[in-house]
């Protein structure tokens, strides 16, 4: 008998030790390494008065582990080539971070406002239904903008909303571009930006690790973005998933470190791919 219990205790210590090392995988992050510091072949280009897929002059290129956006090829002025790098695959619920910092001179031609000025869009319609010259993607961005050495604030991790609208602070807002709470960031510094989505309810940015701002019930409507097929610009349609996309509107930027950690998956706590931190359930998922 004393054996029996010795054997059993021996089994359910053991269930113990096992239980523990899988909620210590559970809850170990699992981030997605978008950018691969060697080209940009899982990413997809779209630039203003261009065909899909047609890299414009090298708008966007990689360079000892650094995804660079440069203008020194480009014919002439900057002529609103506005542009964007989309990442293959679309996400709805998940964490984004990357780096970022301004480099060098505005490309003559493009307008003011983008004077260090750039940023990741998010919940954007597929580059491949929009035609050459639909001039934004329907999305939603976490603007990047740099101090202009003036003295004057200016914040980064803003909202801006091509094509879309916002809640922020309990209420639909009409501006096109909502600031956040950020420090001025000048210079040539590397500056970390973190996006939390979480489907069409809530969206969080971070900057060097500080929330700045929080907003929710992403949506099509809006202004700003012209040339877009009708069928795509659904106004009052909550915007659950889409992809996302790296900018280029005149201002060189570098980028490095993109990340994704997604935040959708199996929830059963029995599944060996089972993961603490997931906020959707995928029960497809579950192995």
């Amino acid at each position: 008998m004393l054996l029996i219990l010795i054997l059993s205790w021996g089994c359910n210590q053991q269930q113990q030790k096992d239980k523990s090392v899988d909620l210590e995988k559970a809850d170990k992050e699992e981030w997605i390494p978008l950018f691969n510091g060697k080209d940009i072949d899982d990413w997809t280009v779209k630039i203003h008065h261009h065909e899909v897929d047609e890299n414009y002059a090298n708008t966007f290129s990689v360079e000892e582990g650094i995804l660079k956006v440069r203008y020194d090829e480009y014919e002439g002025d900057f002529n609103d080539q506005f542009g964007h790098l989309y990442y293959h695959q679309p996400y709805s619920y998940y964490k984004l971070r990357l780096e970022y910092r301004f480099v060098g001179e505005l490309h003559p031609g493009a307008p003011e406002y983008t004077l260090r000025n750039s940023g990741v869009m998010f919940h954007s319609q597929d580059p491949r239904t929009m035609p050459k010259e639909q001039n934004w993607p329907i999305s939603v961005e976490m603007q990047f903008l740099g101090g202009l050495g003036d003295g004057n604030p200016r914040p980064t991790g803003n909202m801006c909303s091509p094509g879309t609208e916002v809640i922020f602070q309990g209420e639909m807002d009409p501006r096109h571009c909502i600031n956040s709470s950020s420090e001025t960031y000048e210079g040539d510094q590397w500056v970390k930006a973190e996006l939390i989505v979480l489907g069409d309810s809530l969206i969080t940015h971070l900057i060097n690790g500080d929330t700045v701002l929080r907003y929710s019930k992403p949506q099509i409507g809006g202004e700003v973005v012209k040339g877009f097929r009708d069928e795509y610009k659904q106004d009052g349609k909550l915007l659950k998933e889409g992809y996302i996309a790296l900018q280029s509107e005149g201002q060189p930027i570098d980028f490095r470190n993109i990340e994704l950690l997604n935040l959708e998956g199996c929830m059963h706590p029995q599944s060996p791919n089972f993961k603490s931190y997931y906020v959707k359930n995928a029960p497809e998922e579950c192995q």
